[in-house]
């Protein structure tokens, strides 16, 4: 009866858009999939078509181990998963200003890590991170995504995933066999 005489409430219109759809996406990597603010969800925004499909489909199918992103996923299809790829590749919004992170690591560190993302270490056959991320470390479309801007939190645990077997994708999983030529400090340095 309080609701007919002060107007009855009506729920907001239900917009069937690809935007409405992947509210349940920037819940965790930010408004327009910029990276949360946590330092662990990555940038989806900008990243290659071909990238965001394959590691959608990876999550989906247990290669990558995230329980949420992996309930999320289970039920869709390929076409319904290259749809949300494709709508974050499009996404061309600003970076945020970089970090004092890399300021604070010992210069021994910062040398350490430039020297393999410039130029790997050909005695072991450890290609440079630039020659597939390019020279910005802005990726290479379809497949292979920027590393600009990620966390070095997340760049830490997902080098390590590689290197353990927890992160896999599909053949020839060139970052596996990357990470696994890495040590455990040379990560910490190519992350900072």
């Amino acid at each position: 009866a309080l609701l007919g005489t002060t107007g009855a409430a009506h729920a907001a219109p239900f917009e069937d858009t690809i935007a409405q759809r992947v509210l349940a996406c920037t819940g965790c990597h930010g408004p327009q999939g910029r990276a949360g603010p946590d330092g662990y969800y990555p940038r989806i925004a900008g990243k290659p078509a071909g990238y965001l499909f394959n590691q959608l489909r990876n999550f989906r199918d247990e290669r990558r181990h995230y329980e949420l992103m992996n309930g999320l996923l289970a039920l869709l299809d390929d076409d319904y998963l290259r749809e949300i790829a494709a709508h974050f590749a499009a996404l061309d919004v600003p970076y945020p200003p970089p970090s004092n992170a890399l300021a604070l690591a010992p210069a021994s560190l910062r040398e350490r890590g430039e020297a393999l993302v410039r130029r790997g270490d050909p005695a072991r056959s450890l290609p440079a991170c630039v020659e597939c991320h390019g020279e910005a470390m802005t990726g290479r479309a379809p497949f292979v995504p920027g590393l600009l801007g990620l966390p070095r939190d997340y760049l830490n645990a997902q080098l390590g995933a590689w290197r353990n077997g927890q992160r896999r994708a599909i053949e020839p999983d060139c970052m596996a066999k990357v990470a696994r030529l890495l040590a455990p400090d040379e990560i910490g340095a190519v992350s900072a």
